[in-house]
């Protein structure tokens, strides 16, 4: 039988994503046999997460300040802007270091079976920035899902009269797979997108 305290740990941690009671179990377990500090250690990193970080100001992504550091980036080209999702999307677009535009997170995606319609995610504060912006092209990063792509075609046609190219991320076969892995929307992607050789 667990104690009170080892419940409520085990019963936090299956409220995680991804995390259900077996390996809520096995987390509350770690937590007990490592040293006190090392266990504190996590503790304080989540308390100063909920006391430190807050949306950007600017763009919606994560931050510990007002502005986010790409949007305090004075070397950053403005006159790009794209549009992902979370900030877990803008850190996978970040990663190869070849993008040095401006983002938007929305923080979600309209899914209307879910309950999440425009009103929930941050589309007000991206048109009064490509309003006000000297922007010239906005470029989709939402995900390649049907959500993804039906907010990224709603977004696009609030802004269909704005003086801005409207881009979508590219999709299609990855360099060094093979056709006959490659299920068949990563294919239909790859054709519909093809480009002159």
């Amino acid at each position: 039988m667990l104690t009170e305290s080892v419940t409520k740990l085990v019963d936090e941690f299956a409220k995680l994503p991804g995390i259900g009671k077996k390996s809520a179990e096995r987390l509350a377990y770690h937590v007990l046999r490592v040293p006190k500090a090392e266990a504190l250690l996590l503790a304080d990193a989540i308390r100063n997460v909920k006391e430190n970080v807050r949306y950007c100001r600017t763009c919606c992504n994560l931050s510990e300040q007002e502005e986010c550091s790409i949007c305090r980036d004075p070397k950053r080209d403005r006159s790009l802007l794209c549009v992902v999702e979370q900030p877990r999307d803008l850190i996978a677009l970040e990663q190869p270091g070849t993008y040095r535009g401006l983002y938007h997170v929305l923080l979600g995606r309209i899914a209307p079976l879910d309950g999440v319609g425009p009103e929930q995610l941050t589309i007000e504060p991206l048109l009064e920035r490509l309003r006000s912006g000297s922007f010239q092209e906005l470029i989709m990063g939402t995900n390649p899902t049907l959500e993804g792509d039906g907010t990224a075609l709603y977004i696009s046609s609030l802004v269909a009269d704005l003086p801005l190219t409207i881009t979508r991320l590219a999709r299609g076969i990855t360099s060094g797979s093979v056709l006959e892995f490659a299920n068949k929307e990563i294919v239909a992607d790859a054709l519909a997108g093809r480009q002159k050789f």
